[in-house]
């Protein structure tokens, strides 16, 4: 059982806007007129939840603004970034603020406007109208972000847009794409097996720290039904694959940075993720600094960075980071898993070849904060080895005696052909259509899928590290990616996988 710890790391992930107002009276707390995201520059109306009233309030829902944000010119992205990563804490200072406060907030509901949601809301308007002067001395002033400041509180339950259901399906089939060959449909089958434990032994169900997980986000893997389809390889495809050794992390090395999303903002992640390949990723790891790192790779001409939360037992165990940003202080606790094993792939198209990624791309898969932005994002598989043809997304495993937990990622495999990275972090790729074809333009890539096990106890005693307010659940699940493999390597991918050659 590999143990590990120490920095912090990893996630600041954006979606899209929502809106929210929130009605107090009654003794109770009533969230109405959410609006969470459902995709790129799209957003849909979930239905008022007044099944909320009565029910005690869990996390704090706000709107997403980075996915508003598609046109952000290069000039002001640094200050942007900063902002962005600024509106992430003031949502983790706000829940730790309502955590501390949740029994005299549940005995007077009004406590929450006063001394929460007002309070952040103040916080993220001066946040917003920074981002709005950045971007105006710069290029064009946006307008409305205003509308984005206003928060609301939620049930556990009510996962945003296309969450989980109350009898442990998904609601929407909207997100995911790309798992399993571009599957749209949720995976998340397998009624709630009933177990009576919660997330670590302790009382309550609300997991180690009190936020999450709880028994219903794990299901026993052997009553979900086969659920893995492929795409048919058609005449033209790339049926090869290229498999780079990386280790496991082994050395211990993380940190809550992220220096996708919060570049120059130390804790931009809010949680600690696993690093295998480039060892000097940090927050203010540049490209240059990228392309001179040692690396953890076989072949020394792989220095991409990739990284993913740290997977942690439910045990009570303190670990190391117990009062360290990142991770007890953002209700990440337990001891950290190093996994027992990491696969990095990287596979062809099922209709094209493939041309090489540009070096330094960067690609962001899966969505952090899924639980409030609905699912249009997630792409994070979890299953058990001897089951993996049974995936599931909203769900953590309950594997069998002598099964292993898994994490997949499959990530975007279409790119645009100009830019190595987007103002969102998601637009400059895409995942290919059901088909397995890119849309509008975009060309094929090597797709880097990611296969992480770990050796963990039978039950629901784990969680992944996730922001506060996400509440650990397995649908926040997400991996970055930058590729800095030199240029004889990546032709020498780019070969292999075109050629239908298998090579290491």
């Amino acid at each position: 059982m590999g143990r590990t710890s120490r920095k912090r790391s990893t996630l600041a992930n954006r979606a899209i806007a929502a809106s929210a107002a929130l009605l107090l009276g009654g003794g109770g707390l009533v969230a109405m007129n959410v609006y969470a995201s459902a995709g790129e520059g799209r957003s849909h109306q979930r239905p008022p939840q007044s099944e909320n009233a009565g029910q005690a309030m869990s996390t704090i829902d706000c709107p997403d603004v980075a996915n508003e944000l598609t046109d952000v010119p290069r000039g002001a992205r640094w200050q942007v970034d900063r902002e962005l990563a600024k509106i992430d804490s003031q949502i983790t200072q706000a829940y730790q603020r309502f955590a501390d406060q949740k029994e005299q907030i549940e005995q007077d509901p009004a406590l929450a406007e006063n001394a929460i949601l007002k309070p952040l809301k103040q916080k993220r308007l001066a946040s917003l109208e920074r981002i709005t002067n950045a971007i105006d001395r710069v290029g064009r002033r946006p307008q409305g972000l205003e509308a984005l400041a206003p928060c609301t509180l939620r049930a556990d339950g009510n996962a945003g847009g296309g969450g989980q259901t109350g009898d442990g399906q998904t609601g929407g089939q909207d997100g995911g794409q790309g798992q399993d060959g571009g599957q749209g449909q949720d995976a998340g089958q397998g009624q709630d097996p009933g177990q009576g434990q919660d997330g670590g032994g302790e009382a309550g169900g609300g997991g180690q720290a009190g936020n999450g997980p709880e028994a219903s986000d794990f299901v026993d893997i052997t009553t979900v039904q086969p659920n893995v389809s492929q795409p048919r390889q058609r005449r033209g495809s790339s049926q090869g694959a290229f498999t780079t050794e990386c280790g496991r992390n082994e050395a211990g090395k993380f940190n809550s940075d992220n220096v996708i999303v919060a570049p120059g903002v130390s804790n931009g992640a809010h949680h600690m993720h696993d690093y295998v390949g480039n060892q000097s990723n940090d927050a203010f790891a540049t490209d240059d600094i990228l392309a001179a790192a040692a690396t953890s790779c076989r072949n020394q001409g792989d220095k991409s960075t990739y990284y993913w939360p740290v997977l942690r037992l439910q045990n009570g165990q303190a670990e190391a980071d117990a009062n360290a940003d990142g991770g007890g202080k953002e209700g990440n606790v337990g001891e950290i898993q190093t996994p027992a094993q990491v696969t990095l792939k990287f596979a062809g198209s099922p209709v094209s070849k493939v041309t090489a990624m540009p070096r330094f791309l960067r690609i962001i898969t899966g969505d952090a904060k899924a639980f409030v932005n609905g699912n249009a994002n997630a792409n994070a598989s979890w299953s058990c080895t001897g089951f993996e043809n049974r995936q599931l997304k909203d769900k953590y495993p309950i594997c069998p005696e002598g099964s292993q937990v898994v994490r997949t990622f499959k990530f975007q495999s279409c790119w645009d052909g100009q830019n190595s990275d987007s103002a969102n972090h998601r637009t400059h790729v895409a995942f290919a259509d059901q088909n397995g074809r890119c849309q509008n333009g975009f060309k094929a890539i090597p797709q880097l899928q990611q296969r992480i096990v770990y050796d963990v106890p039978p039950g629901p005693g784990f969680a992944l590290d996730s922001f506060p307010e996400q509440l650990h659940k397995p649908v926040t699940d997400h991996g970055d990616f930058i590729n800095v493999f030199d240029e004889n390597l990546m032709n020498r991918v780019v070969s292999c996988i075109n050629s239908g050659r298998k090579c290491r």
